[in-house]
């Protein structure tokens, strides 16, 4: 058996600098000019993504060993499932604000770049407490298990910016206009200068994606507590989330019980976390199997369901 190469400082510098590659490749080349991402263009760049991410996994497989490409992969799809919940308040943010489509993918890209500095903070101060108090970990697990709950006999998601304390603060100090400057995030003046509502639209996506993490990085932590796999997984999953919105926004209603398989999902990695005190560990890639068997049954249910009742409405008319 090959010997698994431990992680250097060099592993992480040269992940991210790819990461800043293709964020200049998208933002510097592909969309300088702001413009609506049209459907085909989506389904391109998700499918991009997802390669690159079974690409990296593969590499994780010859270069660590099965395990560490099953927690990737495990990791990946659960952070990537729970971003789809976040797809629906992006949408409802961006229908509040009234913001033109070929300004959204402008807002996405500084928005995900932002959140992944964010998620980097919040893993690193998460694998710290748990490096040095372990039973933080079945707190997180108790946790997961009464979020799924919460999350299955919940309603749906409102939008009140006028209620984030973020968005009244910045009100409160900066003058804000009531008009978009093109793609512009602050407006100048001679002897003015103004942040255009797409400056309050980012900062309600930025606290948005602050409100899921603190759902998924706990999630990422039942999966495995490798820094470099929890980082890289979450970086994956939130590239994705921009093709991911374009391709999913308008369709959001079709996907009735994802809800509560994401509910399922976070339950079932919760007691995964809890089930270690008792002596039993859950292999990694039937963690994977169960992940992944949730989220398509949950998937595939909604898609039947919501086509039965087009078919149904259809039939009255």
């Amino acid at each position: 058996m090959l010997a698994v190469e431990l992680i250097q400082p060099w592993h992480w510098v040269g992940f991210i600098i790819g990461v800043c590659f293709f964020l200049a490749l998208d933002l510097g080349l592909l969309h300088r000019e702001a413009r609506e991402i049209r459907m085909r263009e989506a389904v391109a760049w998700t499918a991009c993504w997802f390669i690159l991410a079974m690409i990296f996994a593969v590499g994780l497989l010859r270069w660590q060993n099965q395990e560490a490409a099953g927690e990737f992969v495990t990791g990946y799809i659960v952070e990537l499932a729970l971003s789809m919940d976040n797809v629906f308040v992006i949408a409802m943010i961006f229908s509040y604000f009234g913001v033109p489509r070929r300004l959204q993918h402008r807002v996405l890209f500084w928005g995900i770049l932002g959140a992944m500095v964010m998620r980097g903070v919040m893993i690193w101060l998460g694998v710290e407490l748990v490096e040095r108090f372990n039973w933080i970990l079945y707190i997180l697990g108790a946790f997961l298990i009464f979020t799924g709950i919460k999350m299955s006999v919940g309603g749906e998601e409102e939008v009140h910016p006028e209620r984030n304390p973020f968005i009244k603060l910045t009100r409160r100090f900066f003058p804000v206009t009531n008009f978009y400057d093109g793609q512009q995030f602050t407006t100048h003046k001679p002897g003015y200068f103004a942040l255009t509502p797409l400056a309050l639209v980012l900062m309600m996506v930025e606290t948005t994606d602050l409100i899921f993490a603190v759902d998924s990085i706990p999630a990422i932590f039942g999966v495995t507590q490798k820094p470099f796999i929890i980082f890289t997984s979450n970086v994956f999953a939130i590239l994705g989330l921009r093709s991911l919105y374009f391709l999913l926004a308008g369709a959001m209603s079709y996907f009735t019980y994802l809800k509560f398989g994401l509910s399922l999902v976070l339950i079932f990695i919760g007691l995964k976390m809890l089930v270690v005190i008792v002596g039993y560990h859950i292999d990694t890639l039937l963690s994977l199997i169960i992940v992944a068997g949730i989220i398509f049954t949950s998937v595939m249910s909604s898609l039947v369901l919501s086509q039965l009742r087009d078919e149904k409405d259809s039939s009255k008319e």
